[in-house]
């Protein structure tokens, strides 16, 4: 006879019920998601930023120690002189961009030198050497085990 139709009351309730947004579980499974992603990515991406500042600082000492070879073979001495500046000095350097480190020359003689590159900043506790023999010497940030190696270690975890 009568076709019902549904209450106004019915139809509100209907349309209330529709879900709109996330459930309070669909939530807490993201947050734990994007937890677990950020607990594994964030070291490696530090250790990305360190390697990378580490390459810098290993490539400005050998152009260093280029350079000071080159002083050499002019003057037959790595001291400087008024004439003939050595490039690498008993003055300490420093430098921000793109790596921050500072730079400085000891044991400065006739026939030796070494040259020391202190990371600051982001790879503070960073040191390494160079002599004019070509001997290379690293000392680690405690993050990475603070040790030291006669070798130049540029990944956590590496030895010679």
């Amino acid at each position: 006879m009568f076709a019902t139709q549904p209450h106004s009351s019915a139809l509100a309730f209907a349309r209330r019920r529709t879900q709109r947004g996330f459930t309070l579980i669909e939530l807490m499974i993201t947050v734990a998601v994007v937890g677990i992603l950020a607990a594994i990515a964030l070291p490696a991406y530090s250790n990305y930023i360190i390697r990378g500042h580490l390459v810098t600082l290993t490539n400005d000492l050998q152009a260093t120690r280029a350079k000071m070879e080159q002083h050499f073979q002019d003057n037959r001495t790595y001291i400087t002189s008024t004439t003939a500046p050595a490039p690498c000095t008993a003055t300490v350097l420093s430098y921000t961009k793109p790596t921050p480190y500072t730079l400085s020359c000891s044991n400065i003689t006739a026939t030796t030198f070494t040259a020391t590159a202190t990371g600051t900043g982001v790879i503070a506790g960073f040191v390494y050497t160079l002599t004019q023999a070509d001997v290379k010497t690293s000392t680690l940030s405690t993050a990475w085990g603070g040790s030291t190696a006669s070798c130049w270690i540029m990944r956590q975890g590496d030895t010679c």
